[in-house]
């Protein structure tokens, strides 16, 4: 006992040690010293499942205006690039027209557009060289009528436009011109600014970008290839640009000032900020953002002209004149393109086919509702706390709950992680990490139920070689669903032990071959064994042709000596079946005789070293034995003790006499099972009570009384043995009368 309450102590411990290892890998991720795809992965879609809910429940922004330039406008107005003083027509028509507030363009202006006139005046020359002075002397005043760059920079120079540009990690990929710096490192003094940092830009040309203010269009793409967030503010060399989406707020606010806002005694080289304020006399907002001055894009809608969330319009019917200016007035317009041919397409978490322009929308939106969601800086520092609160108390809680319990904690857990991460998320706009807490808890429920899968099925098995041999396999299953309540190690309680034997072995096996006798014992005993097993009987030992089993251990089982009756009668039922067969083969009959017996009895693995065996001993299990040799001498073929008589009460007995057996000096009553109460007639009740009635003389040393009363039943049923051991009795005892000290016993001195 004591080994194997130490297997499931040390069982426990390794499951407690795996748990806090489990632990210690989480604690390394969250620190950022064992970055994990996979978490990183579950991160994500938790997220994007969470804006898609909160994405399809939105209405139009009116304060945003998409102008798209769609296949419909490049079928009518002409392929991209389009000529400048065709933008500058558009330029004009949604600020002096339609009066929006500022015109953003989510477009660079990369290169200058060629003069069609000069091109002409060259090749002009080249074909006529008599014209060339006059020609060069007309190329200065066209090239200025026809500079469609200049007229573009003179257009937009006196109107809210932001031009957009991107920034990237290639210095040598640098090219056109930035805008004015936010504001440089310098002014910073001693403190530190963490954000993106780049190489190198792909500006507008010059002329364009020293008009018009400019915001980079950068968005943050993660490691899955999709958009969830973007910078407000980037590095490059000394200086930090405004994105997009931030210039083009300022623009239509007055160009406020931009103060990174750090938080209070940190310091100076923490990095993080809590905010950008805009400041001026008219303006003051706040717009919190995450490390890295970055904004994480608060999706509206599934994106595009029917996604729901902003209205967008043909560039095309902008510069047909078709727009009414009471839908513009006071509006910040977009310009940009959902034509697939142009590649502004972007993935997001609520659509792969993202248009570019309305990811800046989304920002813009944000920042005008102060609606964000934020990753807080003590974000790490809780998930910590979460993972090992959660980890280290499943790992000690595990091991002592059962499989439906853990599974039930498992879930209560993942569920109450789950729950408070979207509560935060919906209720407070915090975005805080849940994968690895999650896979946390699987981790350590999936080992547990995996090692108790393992345990139980290693228990299994030696229960199955333990006690396979033994008992029927339904035993074995129900004692395989919990092994730990059965052991072979030995304990006293009482049970039933049944011994059966074939009378006259010896004279059978003479009359047959060795084959046809060894066919002959292995079919009568698989049969005999196959009744006991039906009867949810422990099968002890074959000695010979003798059988040994016995009821209730190792499963407990409060009908052991009804079982234990059934069977020995079914073993005679089976004994006629059998005869029968043996008879067609021509091959001798055979009867047995069954003993049962209930009482205490010592049960477990006895033997020596050699061998051991898993069997019952003691006086219960020598009265069986001795129950089973004496049944020839009374003609019946099962005998059953006074404790198995007294404990199946469904049964009618007859008795038979008291005996004192060898090797036991207290007498004992012995009966045999006549059959179920249900089914035992009157006139068959009459003659049980009629034979007591004969014992009762017989006892009494009443020698006619009895006489009668015998041979009166011999006259209604027929002689037997019984009757026949009873007249010899009477008749010796009138010749030879015992005396009046007799007691009625009849004493057996051989096994």
């Amino acid at each position: 006992m004591m080994g194997k309450h130490w297997q499931r102590w040390l069982g426990k411990g390794f499951r407690i040690l795996v748990g806090f290892s489990f632990t210690g890998i989480a604690v390394l991720n969250v620190l950022g010293y064992a970055h994990s795809e996979i978490v990183q992965r579950l991160d994500h879609l938790i997220y994007d499942v969470r804006l898609r809910t909160t994405a399809a429940q939105v209405e139009i922004d009116p304060r945003i205006i998409i102008v798209d330039i769609d296949e419909n406008s490049l079928s009518q107005v002409g392929r991209w690039p389009w000529s400048r003083d065709i933008l500058s027509k558009l330029v004009i028509e949604l600020t002096d027209h339609l009066q929006a507030a500022v015109v953003g363009f989510d477009v660079v202006f990369a290169e200058p557009q060629s003069s069609d006139a000069q091109q002409a005046l060259s090749e002009a020359a080249q074909l006529n060289p008599a014209l060339k002075p006059a020609l060069e002397q007309l190329q200065p005043s066209l090239a200025q009528a026809f500079d469609r760059d200049a007229q573009f920079a003179q257009t937009i120079a006196t109107r809210p436009v932001v031009l957009g540009y991107y920034l990237n990690q290639n210095a040598q990929a640098t090219y056109g011109a930035l805008p004015p710096v936010l504001f440089k490192r310098s002014q910073l003094g001693n403190l530190t600014l963490d954000s993106t940092q780049w190489q190198g830009y792909g500006g507008n040309i010059p002329v364009l970008q020293k008009k018009a203010g400019g915001g980079f269009f950068n968005p943050m793409i993660d490691e899955d290839g999709t958009v969830r967030s973007i910078p407000l503010v980037a590095q490059y060399q000394d200086g930090y640009y405004q994105s997009l989406a931030l210039a083009t707020l300022r623009r239509a606010m007055g160009n406020p000032q931009v103060i990174p806002v750090f938080p209070e005694d940190v310091p100076d080289d923490y990095g993080a900020v809590e905010m950008l304020a805009l400041r001026s006399d008219q303006v003051s907002l706040d717009i919190p953002v995450e490390r890295g001055l970055i904004s994480r894009v608060n999706f509206r809608g599934k994106g595009g002209p029917s996604g729901g969330a902003y209205r967008y319009v043909s560039a095309a019917d902008v510069l047909g004149g078709l727009l009414k200016p009471e839908d513009f007035e006071g509006r910040i317009v977009l310009v940009g393109t959902t034509a697939p041919g142009l590649l502004d397409l972007r993935s997001t978490p609520v659509n792969p086919a993202y248009p570019g322009v309305e990811v800046h929308a989304n920002v813009l939106s944000s920042m005008l509702d102060g609606d964000y969601k934020l990753k807080p800086e003590f974000s790490q520092g809780l998930v910590l706390v979460s993972v090992l609160a959660v980890g280290l108390t499943l790992s000690l809680l595990m091991p002592i709950l059962s499989p439906v319990w853990s599974l039930v904690t498992a879930l209560v857990v993942l569920s109450g992680a789950i729950a408070v991460n979207f509560v935060l998320y919906f209720q407070a706009s915090l975005v805080l990490p849940v994968a690895v807490v999650l896979l946390l808890v699987l981790a350590i429920f999936m080992f547990d139920v995996a090692y108790g899968y393992l345990a139980e099925s290693r228990s299994k098995r030696q229960m199955v070689n333990l006690f396979g041999e033994y008992v029927a396999p339904e035993l074995v299953t129900e004692m395989a669903a919990d092994p730990s309540r059965y052991s072979m190690e030995g304990e006293s309680r009482e049970l039933t032990v049944l011994f059966s034997d074939v009378r006259g072995f010896t004279t059978i096996s003479e009359s047959l071959e060795p084959n046809e006798l060894r066919e002959y014992i292995n079919q009568y005993l698989t049969t005999m064994s196959e009744v006991i097993r039906a009867h949810r009987g422990t099968l002890d030992k074959y000695i010979g042709d003798a059988i040994m089993a016995f009821w209730g251990a190792p499963v407990p089982d409060a009908d052991h000596a009804t079982l234990a009756t059934q069977a020995a009668v079914a073993m005679q039922q089976e004994a006629v079946k059998l005869n029968a067969q043996f008879k067609a083969r021509n091959w001798p009959t055979f009867s047995i005789g069954v003993g049962v017996n209930t009482g205490v009895m010592r049960v477990g693995d006895m033997g020596s070293k050699i061998r051991r065996a898993y069997t019952v001993m003691g006086d219960a299990v020598n009265l069986g034995s001795r129950l089973e040799g004496i049944t020839k001498t009374y003609g019946v073929g099962v005998i059953v003790g006074p404790q198995t008589q007294q404990a199946v009460t469904t049964w009618v007995f007859q008795e038979l006499d008291a005996v004192r057996v060898k090797g036991k000096l207290e007498p004992v009553a012995i009966y045999a099972p006549v059959g179920v109460q249900s089914a035992i007639g009157a006139a068959q009740q009459q003659q049980l009570s009629q034979w007591q009635a004969v014992l009762g003389a017989f006892r009494a040393q009443q020698w006619d009384h009895a006489e009668q009363g015998l041979q009166q039943l011999v006259d209604e049923q027929g002689d037997s043995t019984l009757y026949a051991l009873y007249r010899d009795r009477i008749q010796y005892f009138k010749s030879n009368p015992p005396g009046s000290d007799w007691d009625g016993v009849t004493t057996f001195d051989t096994k």
